[in-house]
């Protein structure tokens, strides 16, 4: 079963709509995070992506994170409730929800706007060169995980 196509403009605009559904009130159904660091912690991947973030894993780290852990972040299969995440992806700090909000909404546009050629091997600073496939099912799962996980 293919994932839905992020570089869709309906699909995004499915995505959006989703995520206008979310208030600073809104609370998960598991998880710690609360909801403005929920969209925090998803604009992560879009600052990979546009390479907003350039910190680097070494060759042994990528090495490792490609022969154990690419299939599972790129592939078909959503992940798993309450599963752990990378350092740099975890937001300790609080944020604004309307700002974090509108910076994702940003980038979902983006990645419609530059299209699947833009990403077509792409370089993943944990993963190498990718797929636009592998980038799409990327970050259709990841936030499509996150914006379940919050009821939406």
């Amino acid at each position: 079963m293919a994932l839905p196509n992020v570089y869709d403009a309906a699909v995004a605009q499915q995505l959006i709509d989703r995520i206008h559904q979310l208030t600073p009130q809104t609370q998960p159904k598991w998880g710690k995070m609360d909801v403005a660091r929920m969209l925090a912690h998803c604009n992560v991947t879009y600052e990979y992506v546009f390479d907003e973030r350039n910190d680097q894993h070494n060759f042994l780290v990528k090495w490792l994170l490609r022969t154990f852990l690419k299939s599972t972040v790129t592939g078909e299969k959503p992940y798993k409730k309450n599963i752990g995440t990378a350092p740099s992806f975890i937001i300790a700090d609080s944020k604004n929800f309307e700002q974090e909000k509108a910076r994702l909404l940003e980038y979902i546009q983006r990645v419609v706007k530059q299209g699947a050629a833009y990403f077509e091997g792409k370089e993943s600073s944990s993963f190498g060169a990718m797929t636009a496939a592998e980038w799409n099912n990327l970050m259709y799962k990841h936030i499509d995980h996150h914006l379940t996980q919050f009821g939406v």
